[in-house]
Parts: C-alpha cells; structure tokens; sequence
C-alpha cells in the first residue's frame, strides 16, 4: 500500500529516498535539535512514491522521458519548450484519489491546531537535492502563505511541476543525475509571521574563503523569498564560533544593507506581496546583536549534528520574537575543500564603472552583455560578462557561459551567489547601478580580488594569476608571519601557511570601515551642521557616534584576530600622519598642518599629547573588548614611533590607565624599532616593552637622512645599506641577549631575499611579509637555510 502522507516530526535523514533532502533535514532537525534550541515549525510531506504513482497514470512518466531523451539542454529555446510543455501536461493531470485524501486529512489536522485556514509554506524537496557534493537550492517552487486545502493541493501539483522547470532540468543534466530517479516530496510547513519580523541565510563557514571558524548571516525585513532571489541586499553579521561556544561576544563583523523593499503577506487573504521599507528601517539593522548571537548558536548547533557545514534558512517572528529554522543543507562549495590556493592580483587599475559585494576571489574579463529577461538569454556568448538587475534561477543554464556576473541586486547569500560560487565564477552582486553604468558591448574587467568589495573596471585590464601546493611547507628556523591590513581579507590570507600576524594596521581599519575624526564623533553635537550632515548616515545604524568608532574599530581588529587563532595578531595603534588625519571627515577641524608630517605628530608623541589622548583611549576600549569580552587574547599591542625612552614610559603609563596593562591577562606590549635612538638605547626601551619589531622603511629613510616619498632620492633607499643593517642588528642582538621578542614588519624582506636571508642568519624571531610574498619566501628561506 502507498504511503502518501508523512508528518515531519516523524522523519529524519534515513528518509531522503522517501521525502527528499530538504523534508529529510526539517524532521531531523525536529527530532533531534529541539533540546539545542533549534525550532523548526512543524507540518507534512507528500512521499516520493505518491509523486512517482502520480507521474504513472495516464503513462506521464512515460511521455516525459521521451520528451527529454534528444534534448539539448544548452540550447536554451530548445530546453524553454521542452520544459514548459512538460509543466503543461503535470498542471493539466489530477492527483492520485490516496494523495488528494491523505493531504486533507493532514491539513485538516493542522487547521485544528493552528486554526482555521492557517497560512502554510509549500515547498519542493527533491530526492537527490540538497546532498553534500551538488546544491540544487531554489531549482524548485516555493509558495508562501498558502491557505485552505484546495490552495494547498493546487501548489502541491505546481511543486511536482517544477521538478522539470528549465533550470532544474539543466542542472540535473550537467551534475550527472538521471531525469527518472528523482522524485520530489513537497513540505507543507507552518508559518511564522517573519512577513512582520525578519528573515535571511546563514552559513556556518565564509561562502567566500572557506574559513570554518564563523557563522556568515544575512538578515532582511520579511520574508526570506528576496534574500534567496537576491532582490534585497540585506544586512551581513560575521561571528566567531568559537567565541559563540564558549559563550563569549563574538560578533565579528556587521554590514547595513539596503533592504530597500520586503516580502509580506498580501492584504485579505492568502498570497505573498512586496512592499517599500522606510528610509528609517533601512538605515537601521533588521535584527538586534542579541538575535544575531542566538543565529550563531542555532547554526553552531546544528552544524555539530550534522558533522558539516550547513547553509540554513531561517526566520523570526514577528508576534513572539522568537527565531526559527525553515531549512538545513550541506554546503556545497566551500566545503569540498582545496589543496591549492589560488591567487589573483590586479596589475592595473581602470576607471571604476560601479562596485558591489563580490562573489569568489577571481577576476574575469569580457564583454558587457546587459540582458533584462529571458528572451534575451542567446545574446550571451561563451565568454562575455553577464550584467543584469538580478539573476533568477531559471537563468542557471545560460550563467555557465558568462566569464563573469554583474547584478544590481543581491547580497552573499543570494541564488546568483550560490551559483557563481559552484561554478567558480567571479560575481559582483547589489551594485545598484550596474545596468545603468556599463554599456552594453564594451569590454570589462570584473575583481573579486580585492576583499569585500568587487569592482568593475572600464577595458580588459591586465593581472596575476598564481596557484600554490602548500599541503606541508618546510621547517625553517624563523616564524613566517604576515602583514595584513585590510580585515576583509583576512580569513583568505590565512589559508596561506603563516605563523600569525605580525602587522595588523589600525589606521587601515579607521580609514576603510570609519572614515571620520575620532574627534568629530567625540564632539558630534558641537560639530558644524555641514560635518554632521556627512556624519550621519554612516552612523545611524549605531546607538550614538563614540558607539560606531569603538564597534568598528573592535570588529577590524576581531576579525583579523580570530582568522589567525590562536596565533598572535600584533596590532599596531594607529600611525597617521597630521596630514593623513586631515583626510578623514571632520580632520581639518582638529589636526595642524605640519612642513614635515613624516617626522610630526605621530605615533607615540600622539598617544600622550592632552588634545589627542581621549581618541587614543578609543583604540584601547577597542583592543580591550577584543581581548578581554570576546577572548581573543591572541592580540598583542605594538606602538610605532616612540622617540625617547621618557616618551615610551609616558605611553606606557596611557595604556594602563586605559586597562592595557602589560602582562595582564598574558597582554604583550611591542615596540616598534624604526628610528636609530631604538636600536642605539635598545637595552633602556626594552625595559618597558615584550620586544621590537622592526620598521625598516622608516629606519632606512631615517638612518639615510632621505625622504622615502621622493623621486629625487628614491635610488638611494635601500634597506640593506650597511648602516641600516648595522642598526638592525644591534637591536635583534639586544632583543635575543634579553631573551625578548624581535620581528620585523617593514617592506623590506618582501622585496629582497637577500635581505631576508641574512635577517634569518642574524637570528630574528620572525619576518613578517606580504601575503603575496610570503610562500615563496619561505621556501627560499628554507633553501638557505640547508645550504
């Protein structure tokens, strides 16, 4: 006898061949997981035998595979028809007289306790969807707030139906998977009001670098339809699981997204429509930090039951606050692992024709071809850029071609993401005005290569290409650390063999993420109204100004620390120079103009002068929540141009006025080594510090009486002048006589080899590089070091 009729809470992974992946995942997820917190609102699936027993009648199933044993399915007009007359023979067949009962039966049970006409999700779940090696995500139909039987009955049949819609038919094709032996369940689900609350995906690893240690959530008003069709660009929240397991702040990063419209329920009745978002709602998060860390902890959870990463769709309803789960698969791209680390690297720079989220690290080259629907899908030629407003998924068998995408809508977790991703094709989503702003027919080039945001440039633009095999790198006698600036980057270049961080750059932090004057924000309501206008909007989405400076500067130096735990991150306080200040909004009002910035007022002097020790206790509330509430005490303190012994003392006692006491909590504190009087005192300033860590670019220019910045002495800077080496070795002498830390962070050794082998035979501790640089430096290094 046919088993139509299954609840959810009466199924688990054992069930796939039955209900399909998704329906498997959600009474799974409702056995197993409620106890770890995990709510997953409950209902019923149809079987897979119900939907295989309703494809034999009439001899349907029979018809169908004919239909598709002669099709070519990268001739899209040829797959259109094909696909659409198959969907017109399902839509025009009844349901089987067990199925149509079976299903009253259970929605019936349902209107008894959720009451009459409850609103339900009907949603496909496909026997090989959703399996740890292929994502067959949004390749079938979803219905939202789908009420009464006869509603219910009518979407299960477009459900079956869209087993053979044009992308799902491609895609099974181009995976391998036979037509025949897929069978699809759908999952009638109750719904949450998230249409008056939220909704997004998450992912329990960085769609982008693969890095296994956060939880990447996406977060938008309403439904969660637009997120996954990449209609909205949502919020974004990156959170470190470890800190989320041992119960600690651990909010990484987060990114105010447009959120220009939203998904609700339609007015009297049943049905779904899309709405504006207020200015106010946009500007502000969608979901609180308290939400934020209760997602990390369900996905956390439900990670570990599965032994995988996961991508998770998930909502909170409006009405109870509460959050729920409404999907759980394997991720598919990420996951699979790599044994060699891919590298590009713009070697031009063009005239930027508009920037997004980027999608992947690669860069991609073509032309523009801008296609506004469907009928225009045969004007994309193997090789050309694809930009459109946004990509649905029916557009999947014409997107393989493209060299790269360009959308103006969509965010990381958007369908056009998750395919881009699978086919390692370069993206950059939520431009805004990409259809606008590139002219359709002329040559582009797209970089992902660059961190969070992808750009598109003008021209086919030249660039590096590299490919690593760093499964086991050699021992060597020295630690090979890395210079890293840019927090966006980070999780990527820690997947290149390093010992740690051994330059973090906090002035790369304020100016990419902040971008205003300490200062500015801590006088905000004394500034003048031209400032605060330029002020405002980018701090809305924050309780007050000082608030946006603090969590900013806290999520940089977080983010960085965590990609490298526990290895040491040593975090140099910021280095601006006055003129660099100048820059920032609200610097004119604050900063002197200086003859000779380089050698004003920076580094240390800064730190300990009256005018500017209220924005350097900014940096130090930052560097202590890092360590001190998200546990990240990896996280090492170095301060740059300290000029006199009397001045190291006097910054000194500024950080543990501030709550940076050296030694407590295993708190380091690092000098930078780049003026001669450091290495000449080196036995005096390191009575108050862990070690140095040498700049040589400023030690160079400094002990060569030069100016770096000038053409007209640019031949004569050299690091390996035999008087810089001279004072480079007597400090890494003082630091190892001392039995201290000596490292060194400057150019130098990235540039020259010779330099960084006789750095080695001196004895340094650590060299740290240019990511670019940094394997094949070491495997020089380890060539040296056998000779």
């Amino acid at each position: 006898m046919t088993d139509y009729i299954v609840p959810l809470n009466a199924i688990g992974m054992d069930d796939i061949e039955r209900v399909g992946g998704k329906n498997a995942s959600l009474g799974e997820m409702i056995r197993h997981l409620d106890a770890a917190g995990v709510r997953v609102p409950g209902g019923f699936a149809t079987t897979a035998e119900a939907f295989r027993e309703f494809l034999r009648q009439d001899g349907l199933d029979e018809r169908i595979m004919q239909r598709l044993a002669t099709l070519d399915v990268d001739d899209v007009n040829a797959l259109a028809r094909a696909g659409r007359e198959i969907r017109d023979w399902i839509s025009h067949a009844e349901l089987t007289p067990g199925l149509l009962d079976g299903a009253r039966k259970a929605y019936a049970a349902m209107e008894a306790e959720y009451g009459p006409s409850c609103a339900v999700a009907v949603r496909s779940s496909a026997t090989a969807e959703d399996l740890p090696s292929a994502s067959f995500a949004g390749q079938q139909e979803t219905y939202l707030n789908v009420r009464g039987i006869d509603e219910v009955i009518e979407r299960i049949k477009e459900v079956f139906a869209s087993l053979f819609n044009d992308r799902a038919i491609a895609y099974r094709v181009h995976q391998g998977f036979d037509h025949h032996l897929v069978a699809l369940s759908a999952g009638i689900q109750r719904m949450v009001r998230s249409d008056i609350g939220a909704s997004g995906v998450m992912f329990t690893l960085d769609t982008e670098s693969g890095f296994r240690d956060v939880v990447f959530i996406t977060a938008s008003y309403g439904l969660g339809e637009l997120v996954v069709q990449g209609a909205v660009n949502p919020d974004e929240f990156y959170v470190y699981k470890p800190g989320v397991i041992a119960g600690r702040s651990a909010i990484l990063r987060r990114g105010v997204g447009a959120k220009h419209i939203k998904m609700t329920y339609a007015e009297g009745g049943a049905g779904v429509q899309t709405i504006t978002v207020s200015d106010e709602d946009r500007a502000r998060f969608c979901i609180d930090d308290d939400d934020v860390a209760g997602l990390a902890r369900i996905a956390c959870a439900i990670e570990a039951h599965y032994q995988r990463p996961m991508d998770i769709e998930w909502v909170k309803d409006g009405d109870d606050g509460k959050l729920y789960v409404v999907q759980a698969r394997p991720e598919t791209v990420q996951s699979q692992g790599r044994q060699t680390i891919e590298r590009f690297v713009m070697r031009q720079r063009g005239d930027i024709l508009t920037q997004g989220r980027s999608i992947g690290s690669r860069i991609g080259t073509g032309v523009a071809r801008i296609i506004t629907d469907l009928s225009q899908m045969d004007q994309l030629r193997e090789g050309d850029v694809l930009v459109t407003d946004m990509t649905d998924p029916d557009w999947e068998p014409v997107m393989k071609r493209a060299a790269a995408i360009v959308t103006n809508r969509g965010g990381r977790t958007c369908h056009a993401a998750i395919i881009a991703r699978e086919m390692g094709t370069p993206a950059v989503v939520g431009c805004g005005d990409a259809t606008v702003n590139i002219v359709d027919g002329k040559a582009v080039t797209v970089s992902c290569a660059e961190g969070d945001t992808g750009y598109v440039y003008s021209g086919i633009l030249d660039y590096d290409y590299q490919t690593f095999e760093c499964s086991k790198m050699p021992d060597l006698p020295v630690k090979i650390m890395m210079n890293v600036g840019n927090p966006e980057r980070a999780f990527a270049f820690a997947s290149i063999p390093n010992e740690g961080v051994g330059l973090a750059r906090l002035e790369f932090i304020i100016s990419r993420t902040i971008g205003i004057h300490p200062a500015a924000l801590l006088d905000y309501d004394k500034l003048a109204p031209k400032i605060r206008a330029q002020i405002k909007p980018l701090i809305a989405a924050y309780d007050d100004p000082v608030s946006f400076y603090v969590t900013r500067l806290t999520e940089g130096i977080a983010t960085i620390a965590a990609a490298f735990a526990p290895k040491p991150v040593i975090v140099r306080m910021s280095d601006f120079k006055s003129n660099e200040y100048r820059n920032l909004v609200g610097g004119s009002e604050y900063e002197p103009i200086e003859e000779n910035p380089m050698l004003g007022f920076r580094g240390a002097s800064r730190y300990v002068d009256p005018a500017f020790e209220r924005c350097f206790e900014l940096e130090c509330q930052a560097i202590r929540r890092v360590r001190d509430e998200m546990g990240l005490t990896n996280v090492e303190v170095m301060i740059p141009f300290v000029r006199t012994v009397r001045e190291a003392e006097a910054v000194i006692e500024t950080l543990a006025r501030y709550g940076l006491r050296r030694g407590e909590n295993g708190l380091r504190l690092i000098m930078m080594c780049e003026i001669p009087s450091n290495a000449l005192l080196a036995d005096k300033f390191l009575q108050h510090f862990d070690g140095y860590s040498i700049g040589s670019n400023d030690l160079t220019q400094l002990t060569l009486g030069l100016d770096r910045d000038s053409g007209l002495v640019a031949e004569s800077f050299d690091e390996r002048n035999d008087a810089v080496k001279a004072l480079m070795a007597s400090a890494i002498s003082a630091c190892r006589a001392q039995g201290k830390y000596v490292g060194i962070c400057g150019q130098g050794p990235s540039d020259h080899e010779d330099l960084a082998e006789w750095l080695l035979d001196q004895g340094i501790a650590s060299i740290s590089l240019n990511p670019d640089t940094v394997i094949q430096t070491w495997l020089d290094l380890a060539k040296h070091s056998r000779a």
